[in-house]
């Protein structure tokens, strides 16, 4: 039975795992074990970066990130220069989507696609 201390993190595949451990470190994620695997945390959740690839998967997994300041993150995503370090594609600038959300669009060296959405206050679901 749930107690509501559980957490979920999902798994991520890495086409290159030094590439892709680089990248989150990069973007600011806080890495809480380098081993075999690595765990990022973000915010009260995470993610697991494993050694396995598999293309169809890749390009079809999507993350969200919510955070309470879009263009602080925004700006902090640009500065990286992520095409160049990372040969990924251009992150796409926040916009507000036909769903409500204002999101940014970021992909990592797999191929994962990050959408980094703005927390709306008066929204129970974002937060």
């Amino acid at each position: 039975m749930p107690t509501g201390t559980e957490l979920v993190r999902p798994f991520l595949p890495t086409k290159d795992f030094e590439e892709s451990r680089r990248f989150y470190q990069a973007l600011g994620f806080e890495m809480t074990l380098d081993s075999e695997v690595a765990i990022f945390k973000a915010g009260s959740g995470g993610f697991i970066l494993q050694r396995h690839f598999h293309e169809n998967w890749a390009s079809n997994c999507m993350m969200q990130l919510m955070v309470d300041d879009l263009d602080t993150w925004w700006s902090h995503i640009e500065s990286l220069d992520l095409p160049k370090r990372f040969h990924v594609s251009s992150p796409k600038a926040p916009a507000i989507q036909p769903w409500g959300l204002r999101v940014a669009y970021v992909v990592d060296p797999a191929g994962v696609l990050w959408h980094i959405a703005q927390r709306r206050e008066d929204v129970v679901h974002d937060q």
